[in-house]
């Protein structure tokens, strides 16, 4: 179910001009966004900031959002319209940072918000969402097994389920992301887009927004080549594309370092394929040794502490420069979906603690705080 509008009336008012003056945040873009009082923490417009080892390379730094990643944009917008359709509770199954950042938003907007996380979040996601007044369950299990939870009580318990792609909202948020890249771009869309790949939201949303765009008059018909990063442990898109599927399959026992890229079965894996097909795009998979090496180049280098998701980009677009994918002079963007001060725990025990255990196929509740 994806939000529609009516371009054609709004191309005769709305251009690029129309954006001067207005402040940096996403909802600078409100004629292309649900018309409500919005619930707003300052998220939006990140930088872009020009890579200092590769020429037309840039970096959008998701990290300086409102709780530390890029997934502020989508629960700015659905909490917005929850608070404007009157909701009371909501609900979500979440990586970690999405329930940081509904945790975030709904107190906010004076709303309940009920997260269900896997017990090993990286701890910020769980601090967070206590101090935010967030109910938080830790569940033994995949955000899979969170989902399942959520659906199992959702209707006895009232909540309103903001899970990936079963309302509008939150995909409207994220395809901020293209319009900014478009802003900042002075309009015209690089020849690459790197993006790590858990739900892939953020993929379909920027997608979106470029036929919005064009639509508008605002850009040609020319599109980026999308590229959907997954961790070599969690890559059922991956597979998928390699193997020619339209779907993905359920990937068993996922294992990263990167909590947003373990999602075995994303729900909107149909749309991503689709999307990679459409742009002569790709589908890689890196692994975590690559993603940790990365992130500290990110860092010496760029002075860019990133999320593990987010250095998988960086990874990618190694190996697809060596490939010969991407060429020097193409203008590619690569995203940093997340800081990297959200999963210092994480970072700080790489390579020393103990596998993650299979996922059961049984979801239970470790307990809530």
């Amino acid at each position: 179910m994806f939000a529609r509008y009516d371009l054609a009336s709004l191309k005769q008012s709305f251009n690029p001009s129309s954006l001067l003056n207005r402040p940096p945040n996403l909802w600078r873009y409100a004629e292309v966004l649900p018309e409500a009082q919005p619930v707003t923490l300052g998220e939006g417009f990140t930088p872009l900031l020009p890579s200092r080892e590769f020429p037309n390379v840039y970096i959008k730094d998701e990290g300086l959002n409102p709780t530390g990643s890029f997934k502020a944009r989508g629960l700015s917008v659905a909490v917005t319209m929850a608070k404007a359709y009157g909701l009371k509770k909501l609900a979500l199954p979440s990586a970690g940072n999405a329930a940081s950042a509904l945790a975030a938003y709904a107190a906010a907007a004076g709303i309940e918000a009920h997260v269900f996380m896997p017990w090993d979040v990286p701890l910020a996601n769980r601090v967070e969402c206590e101090n935010y007044g967030a109910h938080v369950t830790l569940v033994d299990g995949l955000i899979g097994d969170c989902a399942r939870l959520v659906a199992e009580r959702k209707e006895k318990e009232g909540w309103f389920d903001v899970s990936t792609l079963k309302e509008p909202f939150r995909l409207e948020g994220k395809k901020t992301m293209g319009y900014e890249i478009a802003e900042q771009l002075a309009w015209r869309l690089p020849q690459g887009i790197v993006y790590p790949c858990g739900g892939g939201v953020g993929l379909i949303g920027m997608w979106k927004a470029f036929d919005e765009m064009e639509a508008l008059g605002w850009i040609s018909a020319e599109r980026p080549r999308m590229i959907a990063v997954q961790s070599a442990g969690c890559a059922p898109i991956v597979q998928a594309w390699q193997s020619g599927r339209a779907s993905a399959e359920p990937w068993p026992n996922p294992e990263t370092i990167a909590a947003g890229l373990r999602v075995p079965k994303p729900s909107g894996g149909s749309l991503i394929l689709d999307i990679l097909k459409q742009s002569r795009g790709a589908a890689l998979a890196v692994t975590d040794d690559e993603i940790m090496q990365a992130l500290g180049h990110w860092a010496r280098v760029e002075g860019v502490f990133a999320a593990p998701e987010g250095a998988a980009s960086l990874a990618a677009y190694r190996q697809l420069r060596v490939q010969g994918f991407f060429r020097p002079n193409d203008t590619v963007v690569l995203f940093n979906t997340g800081a990297g001060l959200k999963y210092l725990d994480v970072i700080d025990h790489y390579g020393k603690r103990p596998k993650t255990p299979a996922a059961r196929h049984i979801g239970g509740i470790i307990g809530p705080y």
